[in-house]
């Protein structure tokens, strides 16, 4: 690590003592406001006188209020109400009347009947003239009268009439306060009422109407539904005389249900019967050279007979075979009854499969005469069903029609009945408008305090406001975090009388704050530039009037206290340096000893008071840049940095000329000058960046001219310990060190 970085704190390390200093949002906002607090408090004084004088030219207004109860769950005289009245249960039926009383119709309603335009809130041709029109009458202007038809009265006082009316609903209650205003209190505890009336009648009569009209309506639809319950009684009977139905619903149904039963039944014996006969017949089929041998053939008396039969025969036969030859008589007699036997057996068996075909057969066409009365009876009692179906639905149409006509002559009924009783209103007033003793508009004391607090909030947004947009440097923590740059020292902004001896302020008064803060940027300085065995010092800053020359002949008389100091004023545009230190302004200076107009003794003056030697700026040049980067001025610094121990030099501001970024390179290193509250620090970051450009050294940042006190009440830099300095400031000076100056060689 080199011993430049070694002296000059790392980025690092001054972003983690930003970054552990850092403070919070909420209390910069606090130190904002804090900052600009009579400010704030001025502008809220300045609204609230603003609006008391507004509010007391204001005509008092006065209120009076009149309630009503809205009952619900009142007494009905027939439920004809429930039916056309357009009311809402609860809370909705509560609702609906404020509404009806917000309404326009019912304002219309009272402007028609009470005619308050003899009252000056409502007939705008009594109102007084407005401001305005004041104001254009005494300058001298024609104010046009407009001209008020009859129409446009009229909606003129009922825009008047609602807008000084309110409604408001009672909470947990059937209360309704219906509120009205007026310059006269007795004008609007008569308006007030005015409404109650008007609602409850105009309730009382519309309800009277309905029922009217709904006894109307009911009268008419009746005829109607009378001519339709006769036309379905006719209807009805005939359909009946038509489809020949005598007795009640289900005789028939009842008849025609048993006879499908029973041929139901009928049906599944049959199908046995002939499942039987096929089944024989079948077998007969499959076995025709077996017939005598089938079980149905077997089980035939006849055939089980002559069965018998042949085997005795058979018997007798084998018997006689024993006997006697083939020839003989009986031989041939028993073949003879054998033969004979066999063939009434094979015509028994004939007989009987011819018996089991006719029995399948017949059996065959029972079961489709069966079936064939099955489904006519099924057809028979479709037949019934459908003119039992459409007997019901006629029969319905009767019962309906004559339900539905039975009601609506109740309704008629009652409806009648009711138009002849006064049935109870919607609502009634429960508690009188009556003239009001205190205004309730303007409310002086609120709106004066409502536009302080008011004034006060805007205040402190403009503060912040203005705080957001400020991006000045204001203490050290903003030099560290807005430039990242080390800061050297803070130096006090002077009272007026100091101000005019700034540049002799470190000779005058040795023991002062702003002396201490020179003495802390010498030793800045020294350390920066521990390896530099005569370093020369380059004080610069952005723009002019940030107190550059002041800071670099203040830190020029501390330097000369214990070595060998030279001052240069480089500043050849608008050179101070003499004249802050009081030298002769006659004698030759910097440009003279360039063209070789003068000596080096004859530029060379001391500062009245200490050992510091200072060369001031002499004429002014054509073309100071060029002399500046002349190599007889290069040489010449070399010069004098080699015959005392440090050298200042005061040049331009960086942003408007390249002179300082050219004395940089000449320089040992840069202290550059912030002016506080004043000088942005994106074009102070600009300006440094551009001495890094050209690779000049910045030993670090001095902010100039901050008002200390200020600074810690508003931004909570700790700048107490520069108070506590005074007595304690070592101001001996080492005699004999400002004649060592030597004078440079050409």
């Amino acid at each position: 690590m080199s011993d430049e970085t070694a002296v000059v704190p790392s980025q690092s390390i001054v972003g983690a003592l930003r970054h552990s200093t850092q403070t919070m949002d909420l209390v910069i906002y606090w130190r904002s406001i804090a900052k600009r607090k009579w400010m704030i408090l001025g502008l809220a004084t300045a609204i609230a006188i603003a609006t008391w004088l507004v509010v007391n030219t204001d005509t008092p207004i006065y209120r009076s209020s009149v309630t009503l109860l809205v009952e619900q769950n009142r007494a009905r005289v027939s439920p004809t109400e429930e039916v056309y009245a357009n009311v809402g249960d609860g809370r909705e039926h509560f609702q609906t009347q404020a509404e009806i009383l917000k309404a326009r119709a019912l304002a219309v309603k009272v402007v028609d009947k009470y005619d308050p335009t003899k009252h000056p809130d409502f007939d705008p041709r009594q109102r007084e003239k407005g401001w305005q029109d004041r104001l254009k009458q005494q300058l001298g202007f024609t104010v046009a009268e407009p001209k008020w038809t009859e129409y446009a009265l009229h909606e003129a006082a009922i825009g008047s009439l609602m807008g000084r009316m309110s409604v408001e609903p009672i909470r947990l209650s059937q209360l309704i306060k219906i509120h009205f205003e007026s310059a006269d209190p007795a004008t609007a505890a008569e308006i007030a009422n005015a409404i109650a009336d008007t609602y409850i009648e105009s309730d009382r009569q519309a309800r009277f109407e309905m029922t009217g009209r709904a006894s109307e309506w009911l009268g008419d639809r009746l005829e109607g539904l009378n001519k339709n319950v006769e036309d379905a009684q006719r209807a009805l009977q005939a359909y009946r005389e038509g489809a020949s139905i005598i007795n009640t619903q289900g005789l028939a149904q009842s008849g025609a249900s048993s006879h499908i039963a029973d041929l139901t039944t009928r049906l599944v014996a049959a199908r046995q019967r002939r499942y039987a006969a096929e089944h024989a017949y079948n077998q007969v089929n499959t076995s025709k050279d077996k017939l005598d041998v089938l079980p149905i053939v077997m089980h035939n008396s006849l055939a089980s007979q002559l069965r018998d039969s042949e085997r005795e025969a058979q018997k007798r036969l084998d018997e006689l075979a024993l006997r006697y030859g083939p020839e003989h008589p009986r031989m041939l007699q028993a073949e003879s009854e054998l033969k004979k036997l066999r063939e009434q057996m094979a015509q028994q068996v004939q007989s009987v499969v011819a018996s089991l075909r006719n029995e399948y057969e017949l059996a065959q066409a029972n079961e489709k005469a069966v079936e064939r009365s099955l489904s006519e009876a099924k057809s028979n009692v479709q037949s019934i069903n459908r003119k039992e179906f459409e007997l019901a639905s006629l029969e319905r149409a009767v019962a309906t029609n004559r339900q539905i006509y039975d009601m609506f002559l109740n309704r008629f009924k009652e409806t009648r009945a009711s138009q002849e009783i006064d049935t109870n209103t919607v609502a009634r007033v429960t508690d009188e408008a009556r003239a009001s003793q205190y205004p309730v508009k303007p409310k002086k004391e609120q709106a004066t305090s409502v536009a302080f607090v008011l004034g006060i909030l805007l205040g402190a947004l403009i503060s912040l406001l203005l705080e957001r947009l400020d991006n000045t440097l204001k203490s050290a923590d903003d030099v560290e975090e807005k430039l990242e740059r080390p800061m050297l020292t803070m130096l006090p902004l002077l009272g007026a009388s100091e101000a005019k001896s700034v540049g002799r302020h470190y000779l005058e008064d040795p023991t002062s704050v702003f002396s201490e803060a020179i003495r802390t940027a010498r030793t800045g300085v020294l350390l920066s530039s521990s390896d530099e065995p005569n370093p020369t010092l380059l004080v610069t800053s952005s723009v002019p009037g940030e107190g550059k020359t002041a800071v670099a002949i203040n830190f020029a008389l501390a330097e000369a206290q214990t070595k060998r100091a030279l001052l240069i004023d480089a500043d050849l545009r608008r050179p101070s340096v003499a004249a802050k230190l009081g030298l002769d302004p006659t004698k030759p200076g910097l440009t003279s000893l360039l063209t070789g107009a003068a000596t080096f003794e004859e530029c060379l003056q001391r500062v009245p008071g200490s050992s510091l030697y200072a060369i001031s700026a002499g004429p002014a040049p054509l073309n100071p840049l060029e002399m500046l980067l002349s190599q007889r001025f290069e040489r010449l610094v070399k010069a004098l940095a080699g015959t005392c121990d440090i050298l200042i030099i005061d040049s331009p501001p960086v942003h408007l000329v390249s002179d300082a970024l050219v004395l940089s390179k000449l320089a040992t290193g840069v202290l550059f000058v912030v002016k506080a509250d004043s000088t942005p620090y994106p074009l102070v970051r600009r300006c440094i960046r551009a001495l890094e450009e050209v690779e000049a050294r910045l030993f670090g940042v001095t902010l100039n001219q901050l008002d200390f006190k200020r600074a810690q009440r508003y931004y909570g830099a700790y700048t107490g310990s520069y108070y506590k300095y005074d007595g304690y400031t070592n101001t001996s000076k080492v005699a004999g060190r400002g004649d060592a100056v030597v004078p440079a060689t050409s």
